[in-house]
């Protein structure tokens, strides 16, 4: 091997290690922070739906709630994003003029750089109230559906997992569309002639050469635009309304926090170390969490590619 070759290497290896490293510093440096707090608190921390943090004396938090709402609120996002997404990316690449597909893909990927803050405030100002009428109609038809039901901050249908969901979506759509538009670009192009050569037409083509070529880089897409719903914070602080002295019970319909806005709409309790580390603690299984959908995501893509 050359000099430079094992330099190279060595560069990379090292740089992988780091990367590994730091991020097992900052899951130690959590946990390390989050145990005064985890000893302190006198409930549950997995089992619990209550959250008292402000004295630091009688602390009594879980996180139940915090997961089932950053869990619903994501999983609506990404329910709605995806086959979207997927409609976007595929006539950007294969029905749409250039002159067209151009200057659209710009824009989506511009919709990427909107602060969330911006997205927040328009889904609870603008989209909201333009909403309200149709989401009550669901409400009030379906409420005899479980995840249909009257919800913890009813009658109000505005601060709910619904509205939440669906201006999620709109913020992880342009992420999953930019990506999943990278990958069905690359489809050989001897596969898509091949294909138009034997008779097919511009749907079989699509789902006998474009989507298979591209599922995993989908897939891939659809698990980064998951990260960022589970992790998103101050657009979900604006929209969500939190229920005085109800659990979420599953329904879209319910208010709630997430682990992001939660710790975002409380920091004025990190001036105590004990208080400061339930937030945390809280954080700690934010991390793990998304440890977990990327591990799941490479799961599935290293599944796809050996289809």
């Amino acid at each position: 091997m050359r000099p430079g070759d094992r330099i190279f290497q060595n560069l990379t290896t090292g740089a992988g290690i780091f990367v590994v490293g730091l991020i097992g510093l900052i899951g130690l440096f959590l946990l390390i922070q989050a145990i005064p707090a985890l000893q302190a608190n006198k409930a549950g921390f997995l089992t619990n739906h209550g959250w008292s943090t402000s004295d630091p004396a009688n602390m009594s938090f879980g996180i139940l709630d915090l997961l089932e709402v950053t869990v619903a609120t994501s999983l609506v996002a990404l329910v709605i994003a995806m086959p979207i997404s997927l409609g976007i990316a595929l006539f950007l690449t294969q029905y749409a003029p250039p002159r067209l597909a151009r200057p659209f893909a710009y824009v989506i990927d511009l919709l990427a750089a909107v602060p969330s803050i911006i997205f927040g405030l328009w889904g609870i100002l603008v989209f909201a109230p333009a909403i309200e009428p149709f989401t009550q109609w669901i409400n009030e038809t379906f409420s005899w559906f479980p995840l249909l039901a009257p919800g913890n901050v009813a009658p109000s249908v505005r601060g709910t997992i619904f509205t939440a969901g669906i201006v999620l979506a709109v913020m992880i759509l342009p992420i999953i569309t930019s990506l999943s538009r990278e990958v069905f670009e690359r489809t050989p192009t001897p596969h898509i002639e091949g294909a138009l050569a034997l008779g097919a037409t511009r749907w079989e083509v699509i789902r006998t050469t474009v989507l298979p070529f591209g599922k995993a880089g989908y897939v891939g897409a659809s698990m980064l635009g998951l990260g960022r719903a589970l992790g998103e914070t101050i657009a979900l602080a604006v929209i969500l309304l939190i229920p005085q002295g109800k659990n979420f019970d599953w329904s879209l319909f319910d208010g709630g926090a997430t682990f992001a806005s939660k710790i975002a709409a409380n920091y004025s309790e990190f001036n105590n170390e004990v208080s400061a580390g339930a937030y945390i603690a809280a954080g700690l299984v934010l991390f793990v969490l998304t440890f977990v959908v990327n591990f799941a995501a490479r799961s599935i893509i290293g599944d796809k590619k050996g289809d």
